[in-house]
């Protein structure tokens, strides 16, 4: 029987981005056991989406979140996403730096 989880890849990378918004593809996928190209696509699809909008920051990217678009299934689009984040522990920002990513502890 295949392992299976309660929460999608892409749910995943938008709390990885929640929880540490300069965190690389790299890092994302090595923390969900994928590959740095699977993640980059999850990103662009969470991007063109509206659910998350990125700032080149030096020779990285800033994630930033946007906390109030429904989530994407019918069961479930009375729920923002931001709303669902902060049910993982996600804390919304106020004006503060972010984390620092799993390679910069």
């Amino acid at each position: 029987m295949s392992e299976w989880t309660f929460i999608t890849k892409h749910a995943v990378t938008l709390s990885l981005i929640a929880k540490y918004p300069r965190i690389t593809a790299l890092e994302m996928g090595t923390t969900m056991g994928l590959t740095e190209r699977a993640v980059r696509k999850i990103v662009a699809e969470l991007y063109a989406a509206g659910y998350i909008r990125k700032k080149r920051e030096g020779r990285g990217i800033r994630y930033r979140i946007n906390p109030d678009i429904p989530m994407r299934h019918d069961t479930h689009r009375e729920v923002a996403i931001g709303d669902f984040l902060e049910s993982l522990g996600w804390k919304r920002p106020r004006g503060r730096a972010g984390k620092k990513t799993p390679s910069e502890k």
